[in-house]
């Protein structure tokens, strides 16, 4: 168990994650220095909300030290190596279910992110474990890719940007896509089961859920043309301007899609999922100038979730 407000992860869940990450050995420079603390440091700023300069020295060191580890930690992928990680774990003991949901949450961006420039278009910060998807731009802060806009964008709600997650049928989460707070979220289905990769100890690792279960905002042809070429079952409901504009043109019209209310019911996993993840200060509200810092801290947060998990089952 931890043992103070400033300690987050159990003996158990740092066991599963101190292997997964970066080491000392064949590393130039500076060697790290003690990885608990740090990670704690970073999971204390996020769950806080706190500028990284209030981080409390007696607790995590300095809070440069802390930042930059996070900074790099964003850069080279490293929380979705570890994710990935921990899913295959998981998924080996059979507690992934793949009836998936998928949604998207606003986070408001402070005006200390906002100051970045914000160029038209739609990109978003995807996994940073593999080649960067087409569409991203050289960060002016490091030798990694940032997506252009950098996640931030105007809607409704001013300046925000949008969480869009996949999680399994018991509300833990899978993937996530971070971008502006305009994106359609219909629009960003295909994006984020891409972001979907367990590996299986043999063949190639799983990317397709059994079933898809979202609200009406993700009802397209598109969208159900994409999920029955996959095999998924698709449990979307209908627009009512959809179904009276099927109607309207009689036998022509069609069937109506199949929806299994029953399966449906089981969707609020993924807004519970999100009240999780809002827990966290400095994830219900966006303080980070980069995509890419912003999500690397969601993904920590799910990373943690999963070995809490794991680490019950030992």
């Amino acid at each position: 168990m931890t043992s103070s407000r400033v300690e987050s992860l159990s003996d158990a869940q740092w066991e599963r994650i101190e292997p997964l990450l970066p080491a000392n050995a064949g590393r130039r420079g500076h060697p790290f220095g003690p990885n608990r603390r740090v990670v704690e440091g970073i999971v204390y700023r996020y769950r806080t909300g706190i500028p990284w300069r209030d981080l409390p020295r007696e607790s995590f060191g300095p809070w440069t030290t802390v930042w930059k580890r996070h900074r790099r930690y964003a850069g080279d992928g490293t929380w979705d190596r570890v994710l990935v990680v921990l899913l295959a774990e998981a998924d080996a003991a059979g507690k992934v279910d793949w009836t998936v949901s998928v949604d998207a949450t606003i986070a408001r961006a402070h005006q200390h992110a906002t100051n970045t420039t914000r160029p038209e278009g739609h990109m978003e910060a995807t996994s940073n474990y593999t080649t960067p998807p087409e569409g991203f731009v050289p960060s002016l802060l490091g030798g990694e890719r940032q997506p252009a806009g950098h996640g931030i964008g105007r809607s409704r709600g001013g300046l925000t940007s949008k969480i869009h997650a996949a999680v399994d049928g018991h509300g833990r989460p899978l993937a996530l896509v971070v971008t502006g707070g305009q994106r359609n979220d219909g629009a960003m289905l295909a994006q984020v089961l891409a972001d979907i990769r367990v590996p299986r100890p043999f063949g190639r690792p799983r990317t397709t859920p059994d079933a898809v279960v979202a609200d009406r905002a993700y009802t397209s042809g598109i969208n159900r043309r994409m999920l029955a070429a996959r095999g998924i079952k698709t449990v979307i409901p209908q627009k009512k301007d959809e179904i009276a504009a099927r109607k309207r043109k009689g036998s022509t019209g069609g069937r109506p899609p199949a929806f299994d209310a029953e399966v449906y019911k089981g969707r609020n996993v993924v807004e519970r999922s999100f009240s999780h993840t809002k827990q966290w200060r400095g994830l219900a509200t966006r303080y980070d100038k980069l995509a890419i810092t912003y999500r690397a801290a969601a993904v920590l947060q799910e990373c943690i979730r999963w070995s809490k998990l794991l680490g019950d089952m030992a």
